[in-house]
């Protein structure tokens, strides 16, 4: 292939420092990683309380959640270049000790403007868990086969905390309100963060040359292939996982625990997703890693259709079969593309490859959760033209159902278009990939 002919004429760089990892190396990295996507899925749950409690003003609100994947996309790219110098435990043990802190500043928030500045503090943490995280993981078995496990794994915890996100925050915000979730958070990276002396120490010396941020990388079709599959999913599954808790409050008054519990066909899927993708790759040879792919982006394009049938009088059962398929699409690939993006490139450009990959993949929630949130707001003013109203119906609001339905419609109808170009985009680049793989081999023959 040729991202093996690419690796073989770039490994001049060599691991200066490993250690064997222990047994405690996964569930130290996986109780972190966990937290990551509940920050995400959970926190939008939480997002009609939080403005009932600090206010709705559009732009504040919408960096609750926007300034963490901010913050994500941009620091990936920090945090590739400084782990292949630093190393990656030291990366991840920085992430996690800020995580903490990031978390209780959110707890004890009396102010969007502070819960803002936390939780882009926290997508900055959140950028050094993943990008230490994953690199490890690349390079802790040298085994194939013990890295498609992992990274199996490694995406399973990912599809977990996004299942299990809204589900949870749901309860904690009904039962405690919604600053209850943001201790959980703190909570649970700080044990991560106590046990991370376990993990082993692994280190890359930079070729000479070696550019600081190496986005040449995209070059390599098959590493572009892989980082479009996340940006596809920002597009027609991120941004629902994000907003639907809060379209389910304002078009048919479902309360934060409701919404979470009606997610759950949406939220499964995801977890048993990397499961079933692990066991068809190891027990039928005909599937491919861009099987798989092709199959998610099909039902991610569907799903994104099916969702137009979320109305103010429409049997919500309508909705369940389009969830299952989106949730499918968003678990399918996780994991297998961090593995096949990363294990694409020579083995010293793995953190600055993870690097790449996390700013394109939370660089584009970001934008896409960015512009979600405009536009619906932008169409209910529309409407509804006194402002503070209009906020409060696109913070989740009830009471004018009929007119968020609307907005929701038309976004998601731009949002299915969007994901079915990006899906064009992936094939052709495969395609592309396969025609230059040929011609190497014809070459070398």
């Amino acid at each position: 292939m040729s991202s093996t002919t690419e690796q073989l004429s770039q490994t001049t760089a060599v691991s200066d420092r490993t250690a064997t990892p222990s047994k405690l190396t996964m569930p130290v990295i996986l109780l972190a990683v966990f937290v990551l996507p509940m920050g995400i899925s959970g926190t939008a749950v939480a997002l009609p309380q939080i403005a009932s409690d600090l206010g709705s003003s559009p732009t504040l609100l919408q960096w609750v959640v926007n300034g963490f994947n901010a913050a994500f996309a941009v620091f990936t790219l920090v945090w590739g270049v400084l782990s292949d110098r630093m190393g990656y435990k030291r990366t991840f043990i920085a992430g996690a000790g800020l995580m903490v802190v990031a978390s209780i500043i959110s707890a004890a928030a009396t102010n969007m403007v502070t819960v803002d500045i936390a939780r882009t503090l926290a997508g900055v943490a959140g950028a050094a868990i993943f990008t230490g995280s994953s690199a490890i993981l690349s390079n802790a078995h040298t085994s194939p086969e013990a890295r498609m496990r992992n990274f199996a794994i490694f995406g399973a915890t990912i599809g977990l905390g996004l299942a299990l996100g809204p589900t949870i925050a749901g309860v904690i915000v009904d039962w405690t309100g919604w600053r209850g979730i943001f201790l959980i958070y703190g909570v649970l990276v700080a044990v991560s963060f106590v046990l991370s002396k376990a993990l082993p120490d692994i280190r890359h010396e930079r070729a000479p040359g070696q550019k600081v941020v190496d986005f040449s990388l995209l070059r390599n079709y098959r590493f572009l292939a892989m980082s479009l599959v996340p940006v596809a999913a920002a597009i027609g599954f991120v941004t629902l996982m994000t907003y639907l808790p809060v379209a389910l409050s304002a078009i048919r008054g479902m309360s934060p625990s409701q919404a979470g519990l009606f997610m759950l066909p949406m939220s499964v899927p995801v977890l048993l997703g990397p499961l079933l993708t692990g066991r068809l790759l190891k027990s039928v040879r005909r599937v491919t890693p861009m099987t798989m792919i092709y199959v998610s982006l099909l039902f991610m394009v569907v799903g994104d259709i099916g969702m137009l049938l979320l109305d103010p009088h429409k049997p919500l059962v309508l909705l369940v079969l389009p969830m299952i398929l989106l949730g499918f699409s968003f678990g399918l690939p996780i994991g297998l593309v961090d593995g096949e993006a990363i294990g694409s490139v020579p083995p010293q450009n793995s953190g600055t490859a993870a690097g790449v990959l996390n700013f394109l993949r939370l660089g584009s929630e970001a934008v896409v959760i960015g512009a979600y949130s405009a536009a619906l707001t932008w169409l209910i003013s529309r409407t509804i033209t006194d402002p503070e109203t209009a906020n409060d119906v696109a913070a989740g609001a009830t009471g004018h159902a009929a007119v968020y339905a609307d907005a929701f419609h038309w976004v998601m109808a731009a949002a299915t278009v969007l994901s079915a170009l990006t899906a064009l985009a992936i094939a052709l680049l495969h395609r592309a990939e396969l025609r230059r793989d040929r011609r190497l081999r014809t070459e070398v023959r």
